[in-house]
């Protein structure tokens, strides 16, 4: 992959791995999107390629230092155990992250841009629902991972990212951050504007794009960074009309348990499942890490298997590598040869980025912040119900009491969204979703590393350290921005 040095925006960034057939073109053939079909067809290219586990997850309370010399210790593993900043281009980092989702925004903005023009819009609709969801989601992703977090009832006005919404005419183009306020208006814009176009029917299959069950599951999650609770509900409860949650949940303690090792790792991912609600293909070597030395290893392992608040055990599975290296069994590679008779190509890890299990669990919290713990406590058993083995509605059942006993907290609240955050904590190991959580209740991070004797220093990652937004390239000071302090 080349090193770009030029702009923030990705119409510039056309050498960025894993960019699809329609950015490696010139930029002089984009004037020639004047169909319904070829519209569609870029916006295929409207969805980051970048991957942010590797540096989300590692960077998380999810992983463990195994010791040295135990594991593979690669720059893009080893800085966000640190919390160094990495500006390598190398997929699987913040830069790469950073410069697939505006190669997202580009594609995103060059299809409505040519909807805009065109002289009749109706066919078009889907596909400019579409596109200002998938742009309202590359902005949301790196508003998160490179700015302050929202804050509800505060001003907001730290420096967010450039929110961009035309077509770059220029190589290097000037912009502002604005601030995380600004980008979150703009977001919302999007996506309340988007969301009532989008039509399952445009695709031919719509879990690779922004069906209406995956914006609604990307709006409850917005709205849950901004703490607007009744929206939480009424968008994630959108995902299943009828609130059959339970069986669109990820099967794990029925169909999942009959699996081998195999079929785990074909089916995780794939379009088919129902709990999968929007996948995107990334060019990452994700799925072949599998013996970190910073990672998912015996300590977190024992913490997911360990009993739960319901006084059973999860029934998750997890694959053995040698002690002390696990994986969830979660991730298939696909190779991509450079062309059919290659020997050489690329990895790709595909990503289920929004899932019901998520929305479900979003919901349940939203239910516990504004003081509905019925509603809280039902969403909370459903979830539960599909991760048990040997589910017993009487045995099992998670309540207030149980809640108070098990973490040791008396109040309701906070006790709802403890379990909340704890089942979160383990259903989304080693899928990078436990930093979002970590962000938005300021959880501070301790991190140990191990000396080849066995003693360990300690780091710890504060409520407001500056490390808590991954570092934006270099090379967008050239765009007139600045990097986040340090």
């Amino acid at each position: 992959m080349k090193k770009i040095f030029i702009s923030i925006v990705a119409l510039s960034l056309l050498s960025t791995m894993g960019c699809k057939k329609f950015l490696e073109q010139s930029p002089d053939q984009r004037t020639q999107l004047n169909s319904v079909d070829k519209v569609a067809e870029l916006l295929t290219s409207a969805y980051p390629e970048g991957n942010y586990i590797a540096f989300t997850e590692t960077s998380s309370d999810n992983v463990e230092d195994k010791g040295p010399g135990i594991g593979d210790e690669n720059r893009e593993i080893v800085f966000p155990y640190y919390w160094r900043d990495n500006d390598n281009y190398t997929e699987d980092t913040p830069t790469n992250y950073w410069n697939a989702c505006y190669t997202a925004i580009a594609a995103a903005n060059a299809a409505l841009e040519a909807i805009g023009k065109a002289p009749d819009q109706t066919a078009y609709l889907p596909y400019k629902g579409e596109a200002l969801l998938a742009r309202a989601y590359a902005h949301f992703m790196l508003v998160t991972l490179f700015s302050k977090t929202y804050e509800a009832g505060t001003a907001n006005d730290s420096p967010g990212v450039p929110y961009v919404t035309s077509p770059e005419k220029v190589v290097v183009g000037q912009y502002s951050r604005g601030t995380v306020a600004s980008v979150y208006a703009n977001i919302e814009k999007d996506l309340t504007e988007g969301l009532p176009l989008l039509r399952n029917t445009a695709y031919k299959i719509p879990k690779y794009h922004f069906n209406i069950s995956a914006g609604n599951a990307f709006a409850a999650r917005f709205f849950l960074f901004k703490k607007d609770y009744d929206k939480v509900i009424q968008y994630a409860s959108a995902v299943s009309p009828g609130n059959s949650f339970a069986n669109i949940l990820r099967p794990w303690n029925t169909r999942y348990n009959t699996y081998t090792l195999d079929e785990m790792y074909l089916y995780f991912t794939q379009a088919s499942e129902p709990s999968t609600l929007l996948l995107i293909e990334t060019a990452s070597s994700w799925a072949r890490t599998l013996t970190p030395r910073f990672g998912y290893g015996q300590i977190i392992n024992n913490e997911v298997f360990t009993n739960n608040v319901t006084g059973a055990r999860w029934s998750y599975k997890s694959a053995y590598y040698g002690q002390p290296h696990y994986s969830m069994l979660k991730w298939k590679e696909y190779f991509v040869k450079t062309s059919p008779n290659a020997t050489i190509g690329e990895p790709y890890t595909i990503v289920p980025v929004l899932t019901a299990d998520e929305t479900l669990l979003n919901r349940a919290e939203a239910y516990a912040s504004s003081g509905q713990n019925t509603l809280a406590l039902q969403d909370l058993n459903t979830y539960a119900s599909t991760r048990i083995l040997n589910y017993s509605a009487t045995t099992h059942a998670i309540t207030l009491a149980k809640i108070a006993a098990f973490y040791g907290i008396a109040d309701p609240k906070e006790g709802l969204i403890a379990t909340v955050l704890d089942f979160k904590k383990k259903e989304f190991t080693q899928e990078g979703l436990r930093w979002f959580d970590i962000l938005r209740y300021k959880i501070p991070v301790t991190h140990r590393v191990y000396a080849v004797n066995g003693s360990f220093t300690t780091m710890e990652l504060t409520a407001n350290d500056p490390r808590r937004l991954f570092q934006l390239p270099t090379q967008v000071t050239l765009s007139g921005i600045n990097q986040n302090p340090r």
